[in-house]
């Protein structure tokens, strides 16, 4: 099974090519992603990434319903 998750864009990088990529926010947790799957991205975003690439951008509600609905599953079995 695989699993995408929320974050929202805080900076880009364009480092050429295969190499463009910026900052996410996954709720605190801030990580490199590859950016190359979205070249329509803009600081702000919300983007899906699945193993370090953003696979789209996705409607910030959209993005807010998946996190509590993780939240929500998370929760229940701790």
């Amino acid at each position: 099974m695989c699993l995408a998750i929320p974050g929202r864009v805080l900076d880009l990088h364009d480092g050429g090519g295969l190499f463009a990529g910026g900052r996410v926010d996954f709720g605190g947790v801030v990580r490199e992603v590859s950016l190359i799957c979205t070249p329509e991205v803009a600081v702000g975003d919300w983007v899906l990434v699945h193993a370090g690439l953003a696979i789209a951008v996705i409607d910030p509600a959209v993005a807010e319903r998946t996190l509590a609905e993780l939240a929500r599953l998370g929760g229940e079995g701790a």
